[in-house]
């Protein structure tokens, strides 16, 4: 059956827009699995009864939006959030020199809690929501440079456990695919400088009365659909914080 575009919606939204929003949704209804492969410009057209350049503008948007991922003579296909991924789009600590390495993880804490005002606010979940709140740190050279405190709904990971997160295979983002068909597609950041909680200056190894890095994110599914709230507090004697935005293929990891 053909799955054509009302004409009403022109009104709103150019064509190609339009056909982006319903390969959207085909995503989020789980229609194409990450790695899966789309399928072809030509089918794309037939089934929304649109020209094939109409489907490429919509696809363009889409890689560039990290959605889709175009591989040279094989197709277009989901992105998947592997490792290198996460370290080019979503992980921005380099040590001074502009080098970069995948972080070592390590839980230190996991626990499920009412969710407090702030995170009630920023991830859209109601009054009295349970969120499970993850505490890690994360090593560089085997440094612990980064303490980070994720809150999660818990609505949204049914089924997540203290061995389960601990014991994912790959990155974080990786495991919310995986296992739970939820993708970020996004995120947002705000940057301050703080003086760390104690804890925090403990497992960092700074003076207390050190200020160090702060960034507060929110990560988003489709739809704008907040999924994770992460705090992290990052030693910047030996590190910072590096946004190439102008990029759009990775860079190779640093040797060693």
């Amino acid at each position: 059956m053909v799955n054509t575009l009302a004409a009403g919606n022109l009104a709103f939204n150019p064509l190609y827009k339009e056909v982006k929003i319903r390969i959207t949704g085909s995503l989020v209804a789980g229609e194409w699995k990450p790695g899966d492969a789309i399928p072809s410009e030509a089918r794309l057209a037939e089934r929304f009864d649109v020209s094939i350049g109409t489907i490429r503008k919509a696809i363009d948007e889409l890689v560039a939006d990290k959605i889709l991922v175009r591989q040279q003579g094989r197709g277009t296909f989901i992105a998947t959030h592997t490792e290198d991924r996460t370290l080019f789009y979503f992980f921005h600590i380099v040590g001074k020199d502009g080098s970069k390495e995948l972080p070592v993880s390590e839980m230190l804490s996991f626990r499920r809690r009412k969710a407090g005002a702030g995170a009630q606010r920023r991830l859209n979940v109601a009054r009295g929501a349970q969120v499970f709140r993850i505490h890690n740190v994360l090593r560089l050279s085997g440094r612990a440079v980064i303490f980070d405190e994720l809150v999660l709904p818990a609505g949204l990971f049914p089924d997540l456990t203290d061995e389960v997160f601990a014991g994912r295979e790959g990155t974080i983002y990786g495991l919310y695919q995986a296992r739970y068909g939820i993708n970020v597609i996004r995120i947002s950041e705000r940057l301050s400088a703080a003086r760390p909680p104690v804890r925090v200056a403990s497992v960092l190894r700074v003076r207390p009365a050190t200020p160090v890095l702060v960034i507060k994110r929110v990560a988003y599914s489709f739809n704008d659909v907040p999924v994770e709230l992460r705090t992290s507090w990052v030693n910047t004697e030996r590190h910072e914080y590096l946004s190439d935005l102008w990029k759009t293929s990775p860079p190779p990891l640093a040797a060693g």
